[in-house]
């Protein structure tokens, strides 16, 4: 049965996550996920100041299945089906040992798969002594909590156990560093009525990594909303991201997360503050560009797992019937507000009087760009062209519109938005562009020429730097 219980589907950082989810359930203050190697291979422990158990508690946990799921169960409780110690272990190595320390009384239980098979008996070893004190860990173990430890890890991949092998497991553990940082975000950055959990790798501390951004006065909250079941209250809360121009770059690159803003858009479903799903819709709309910046915290206690199918790696959850209907009425609501920092970025050249160098234009169903004909420095040098050579011109323009890369355009905003931004201003180009209108202008004065530049892109991107474009365009005019 427990080489079968290998095979449920964890990756390594949703195993380490469930471990952790004991430590929290055990009341531990602080988790420490320790990683290295000896002379058998690559080993991983977790290790946390909790509770601790005794040893009818230890020897109850090493036993699979030890819980009902449909039993009732502390409102603090991350636990699911009482499979997660084993099952989880089991996932990624053949050797598991569990040291507990409670009320004074040490206690140890150790399920070694290669020993069941060699002597074809389930038998859970008892390590005590010496053998305790060559497992990695042993001492940084305090006088109350427990450390899990795995050894004869065959679930990963390495080249060896030189530097490249030590490399990857490296990289491995970025990834569950990465996992935890986001799943027990809530734990570690801390909340109203709830104490801070410290949460180290290999000591050292990892942030925890908020994909609302909640402490930003840059992002939009909606209001709350209620749905009220019989197996327990569901709270959502919705958030808008902060546009692009309102964060520094790192902060939105931070934001993005590896998988970017477009992938992490929708629902954020937290289990007892703990994250079980994250970046979907659960098809009630689709993941837009235009909403990438909507994420909705969807908050449910333990009281609605058979309600929303909660699996044993707690990694899915499908809300029920009646909250998805809730969910679905406002939805829409949460996703039009996420629109606005883009759609209201930019005004229509028929909403407002400034002269933009670009016109959209929609035929039914088609959308496409042109250059806005009426700019002053476009009309201005189409009405200095003669009758033949004005076509000329037009038929130009219309080539630029028609080959505008708008694919490679999207792509480029959506990956890093910033990098179209210009990082400095051309004083000089916008100079040059100023004397034509000024030559368009006689008599015009500095004064008049910054008011009338204000209006014209590009000039309207950079009010600052008007008054010295204006005094030097016109200064060269004179």
């Amino acid at each position: 049965m427990i080489e079968a219980m290998r095979d449920i589907g964890y990756s390594l950082e949703s195993a380490v996550a469930d471990i952790i989810d004991n430590s929290i359930t055990a009341r531990a203050s602080a988790v420490d996920v320790r990683f290295g190697w000896h002379d058998t291979g690559a080993w991983i422990g977790i290790i946390d100041d909790g509770e601790g158990m005794s040893p009818s508690v230890l020897r109850e946990a090493m036993r699979p299945g030890t819980r009902n799921p449909l039993e009732s169960r502390s409102k603090d409780d991350l636990g699911r089906f009482g499979l997660g110690l084993k099952t989880a272990s089991f996932s990624q190595c053949r050797r598991l040992t569990v040291l507990t320390r409670h009320n004074g009384i040490e206690s140890a239980a150790r399920w070694d798969l290669d020993y069941v098979a060699e002597t074809d008996k389930w038998t859970l070893q008892r390590p005590v002594g010496g053998e305790l004190a060559l497992m990695p860990c042993f001492s940084e173990l305090g006088p109350q909590g427990t450390l899990v430890m795995w050894e004869n890890i065959d679930r990963l991949e390495f080249d060896g156990r030189d530097e490249r092998g030590h490399q990857q497991l490296n990289e491995q553990m970025a990834v569950v560093r990465e996992h935890v940082a986001r799943i027990f975000h809530r734990f570690i950055g801390g909340e109203r009525g709830y104490a801070k959990l410290a949460m180290r790798l290999n000591m050292a501390e990892v942030p925890p990594f908020d994909p609302f951004n909640e402490k930003s006065a840059a992002t939009q909250l909606l209001q709350e909303e209620r749905v009220v079941t019989k197996a327990g209250d569901v709270r959502l809360q919705a958030y808008v991201l902060p546009h692009h121009s309102k964060v520094t770059q790192a902060e939105y690159q931070r934001l993005a997360g590896t998988e970017g803003y477009l992938r992490n858009q929708g629902f954020y479903v937290y289990r007892n503050r703990r994250l079980i799903v994250w970046g979907t819709w659960f098809r009630l709309a689709a993941q837009e560009e235009l909403t990438k910046l909507a994420r909705v915290k969807v908050d449910i206690p333990n009281t609605q797992d058979a309600s929303w199918a909660i699996d044993v790696r707690k990694s899915r959850a499908r809300p029920p019937a009646a909250v998805r209907a809730r969910m679905k009425q406002i939805v829409e609501r949460i996703r039009s507000s996420a629109k606005r920092p883009y759609t209201h970025r930019g005004t229509p050249v028929s909403a407002g009087p400034t002269a933009a160098v670009w016109q959209r234009r929609v035929f039914n169903d088609a959308v496409r760009y042109e250059v806005n004909h009426e700019h002053p420095l476009v009309a201005d040098l189409r009405a200095d062209l003669d009758n033949d050579t004005r076509p000329r011109l037009d038929a130009v323009l219309r080539m630029v519109g028609e080959a505008f890369p708008a694919a490679i355009f999207f792509s480029d905003y959506a990956t890093n938005p910033r990098a179209l931004e210009p990082a400095t201003c051309d004083v000089g180009a916008l100079v040059t562009l100023a004397r034509l209108i000024a030559a368009a202008n006689p008599g015009i004065d500095q004064r008049g020429l910054t008011d009338l530049l204000r209006d014209i892109e590009p000039f309207a991107a950079w009010p600052k730097e008007l008054d010295k474009v204006a005094r030097d365009a016109l200064h060269g005019r004179t």
